[in-house]
């Protein structure tokens, strides 16, 4: 399974009504450690396809998911 692109109006669906596990990650595409992990959730999306279901959120564009479940910025 692919990973899925969530946006606000979607997460209560495909993350708190899942039937399976589910691994969300929030992301940027200004964020360093992001760009370096996103192999790794890509990887997991295809070796647990079926088990875990896989999402990603871009915190640029979806602002008020970032914040309503508090993901902060983080300075390395």
């Amino acid at each position: 399974m692919a990973e899925i692109n969530l946006t606000n109006d979607m997460f209560e669906r495909e993350v708190l009504q899942s039937d399976v596990p589910v691994l969300v990650d929030f992301w940027a595409t200004w964020c360093g450690p992001c760009r370096m992990v996103a192999p790794i959730v890509e990887e997991i999306a295809d070796e647990y396809d079926g088990k875990v279901k896989v999402c990603k959120v871009n915190v640029d564009e979806e602002e008020d998911l970032a914040m309503k479940d508090q993901i902060l910025g983080m300075l390395l």
